[in-house]
């Protein structure tokens, strides 16, 4: 795939994944076109040689793998990633009215930068779930699309100091205005509306007809401007969410396209902002459980697990022309550059010297730059499913991403050639027979 094709796909993708939920969606449908068998965690599965199979956990979670020969001789080649990104996210009761304005109540989630997200243009996506006309549970995935929320800022005139840092009070100053709405209206009276009720209305818009009550939701607030490519020359790619669905995206397409002559798989976690502590996250059970179900013995788990390897893929931190005293000047990755080999002593991340190297050696012989990030020995280093993984599975890991400006922001960057970059380096990763 060209350069150019592959970025049009990743801007396709993004614009397509406003959540977890969504970006699930988008790669279950992605592999399931390419021949890949779902399988569901409650059946058994009799999994064939050659076979290609994918599995969802919360609808938020992924697993896709291969298998052209037994896993044992071989074991397998893994990358993993995970599906979420900082934002907003909609409480369960989020109604607030006062002023004349409806308006919602909203959680932060994970470590995001909140002052981009004043004067965006926001719309509303998610999962439902509701109870059918029939009377069980059912579930749906929502988006609005549309913009139909925005949180205002204050006027410079009320506060004359906004320019010298203002702190932001998540409860107070982050609810989303939706519309004009009294509060002495009634409840169901005639133009009064809540949230439930907006839900109620876009499922039906969405042609799900069976709706008798809404039960719960999980929600999420994201902005509407679409994922592009800009620069003078269209240098870089501008979006949400690119921490972490570039990986997501870059991990999918190597497995679509990889040789299948060993045995490969791909896993996107939920959860990794907020600590991976789920059922669906890394910390949970998702992959153990599924290579445990392929290896069908415990010995023959750990046989494989000793000949494989893990890539955890997850954007690293480019150099920004503006804050350069940041970084490691040693240590401070380029965007267009490479793909970046993530390195930390404290086992932030899991890289070591024998996974680096398979890693710069596959690079070499894709004629792919290559970059390594460590971070200033006075500052935090943040971290990755990848330790998390590394220790659950024993399992050799290594922590890689692509370079990227504004992480955690509402709209972060990458520089165009990176994704393909990446791509490229991790085919041939996926085609090693063998890693010693």
């Amino acid at each position: 795939m060209t350069e150019f094709d592959f970025n049009q796909q990743l801007l396709d993708f993004l614009n397509q994944s406003p959540t977890p939920f969504h970006a699930t969606q988008t790669m279950l449908t992605a592999f399931t076109a390419q021949g890949y068998q779902q399988l569901n965690e409650r059946d058994a599965w009799s999994l064939q040689p050659g076979g290609r199979y994918v599995v969802t956990r919360n609808g938020s979670s992924i697993i896709a793998f291969t298998l052209p020969c037994d896993p044992l001789k071989t074991g397998f080649r893994m990358l993993g990633a995970h599906t979420d990104s900082p934002c907003l996210k909609v409480k369960s009761q989020p109604d607030l009215i006062g002023q004349g304005y409806l308006r919602l109540g909203v959680e932060v989630y994970g470590g995001a930068i909140l002052s981009t997200w004043f004067d965006r243009d926001l719309s509303i996506a998610g999962r439902v779930s509701y109870q059918s006309s029939k009377g069980g549970v059912a579930h749906a995935l929502i988006n609005f699309e549309h913009a139909v929320g925005i949180i205002p800022n204050l006027a410079i005139h009320l506060n004359r100091e906004v320019n010298k840092g203002v702190e932001i009070n998540a409860q107070t100053n982050l609810p989303v205005l939706l519309m004009q709405q009294s509060e002495e209206s009634n409840q169901g009276q005639a133009g009064q509306q809540d949230f439930n009720q907006l839900l109620l209305e876009q499922l039906r818009k969405q042609g799900i007809e069976d709706v008798a009550l809404i039960l719960e939701h999980e929600c999420f607030l994201y902005d509407t401007q679409s994922a592009s490519l800009l620069g003078v020359k269209g240098d870089f790619i501008a979006s949400a969410r690119l921490d972490n669905l570039l990986s997501c995206y870059i991990a999918m397409q190597s497995l679509l396209s990889a040789p299948e002559n060993v045995p490969s798989l791909l896993v996107c976690n939920d959860h990794e902002e907020v600590g991976s502590m789920s059922a669906s996250g890394a910390q949970g059970p998702f992959l153990q459980s599924v290579l445990k179900r392929i290896a069908d013995s415990e010995e023959r788990y750990q046989q494989m697990l000793a000949a494989s390897m893990m890539i955890s893929c997850d954007n690293a931190h480019g150099i920004h022309p503006n804050y350069a005293s940041y970084h490691d000047n040693n240590h401070a990755p380029l965007l267009n550059a490479g793909p970046v080999i993530k390195l930390n002593a404290n086992q932030r991340y899991a890289t070591n010297s024998e996974t680096s190297a398979w890693f710069r050696l596959v690079c070499q012989q894709m004629d792919v730059p290559v970059q390594s990030f460590i971070m200033r020995s006075d500052l935090a280093c943040g971290s990755t499913i990848g330790p998390l993984t590394a220790a659950e599975l024993g399992v050799r890991t290594l922590d890689i991403g692509v370079p990227q400006f504004a992480m955690h922001s509402i709209r972060e960057m990458a520089g165009s050639k990176d994704a393909h970059y990446l791509y490229r380096a991790l085919q041939q990763f996926l085609a090693l027979k063998n890693i010693g």
